[in-house]
């Protein structure tokens, strides 16, 4: 028999493991971990350029130079597994005064996740900037081991609750906390892998940065996992104690 409070406890921290998972899940799905913010161009010298930028990053060679430029200079968004532009959809759209702008996305293919950062972006005889190249790997792995340590937590949570058991629920509460601790690592790798992409890019004049929904979304998901391994924690170790006064007391 379990008591109110223990049964309290699993049922909150069942609620609050799937909201980290919904928002963990969204977050790694979209692209607005980071946002670039450039000027209005006009003039069609300058919207032949941005023009030229935009064919290379939707079918151009894969280049972090490449499309570092677009995503400078188009309004670009980047996720972990997405990188998009804001364009026009018009020709002649620098000649109007509001025009018509829609976002296009390019993925990042298995093989380019792991293709090595540069110590000067797109120069490739610069050498590889291994601390770049780690982090962006662990970037993008970390949150899919958070996933699947909360997926394999949940089998085991069905499979306890089939059987009727707590015993399992301690080692369900420490998978939350790996889970937690990953996805705040994703969220360290990444800031940390934008500020060197900064430091060795040049960023064009008046383009501005901003962290994303998603980034935050990623953020807010591991504190959730780790309030959910708390109680998680909690149940199984006053349970436990509790059975333990039970059992000697019925044997006094």
């Amino acid at each position: 028999m379990v008591d109110n409070r223990y049964a309290t406890a699993l049922v909150i921290s069942c609620v609050l493991s799937i909201l980290a998972t919904v928002y963990l899940s969204v977050a790694v799905g979209t692209q607005h971990w980071y946002i670039y913010t450039s000027p209005s161009v006009r003039g069609e010298s300058n919207a032949s350029e941005l023009r030229t930028l935009q064919e290379e990053f939707i079918s151009g060679e894969f280049d972090e130079k490449m499309y570092s430029d677009s995503l400078f200079r188009l309004n670009g968004t980047l996720g972990l597994w997405w990188r998009c532009v804001l364009v026009p959809t018009d020709t002649h759209w620098y000649k109007e005064p509001d025009p018509k702008m829609e976002m296009e996305c390019v993925s990042f293919t298995l093989s380019q996740q792991f293709t090595p950062k540069y110590k000067e972006p797109g120069n490739h005889n610069s050498g590889e900037d291994l601390i770049r190249t780690y982090l962006w790997r662990c970037q993008f792995l970390l949150p899919l081991v958070s996933l699947g340590l909360v997926v394999l937590g949940g089998i085991i949570g069905i499979c306890a609750c089939i059987c009727r058991s707590l015993s399992p629920t301690l080692g369900i509460g420490v998978l939350h906390l790996l889970a937690g601790l990953c996805t705040l690592a994703t969220v360290c790798c990444y800031l940390a892998g934008m500020d060197l992409l900064h430091r060795v890019s040049v960023l064009p004049d008046k383009v501005d940065g901003s962290l994303g929904w998603s980034l935050y979304l990623a953020l807010i998901s591991s504190p959730l996992h780790m309030m959910a391994a708390a109680l998680l924690v909690w149940a199984a170790r006053s349970h436990s104690q509790n059975y333990y006064r039970m059992t000697a007391y019925r044997v006094a």
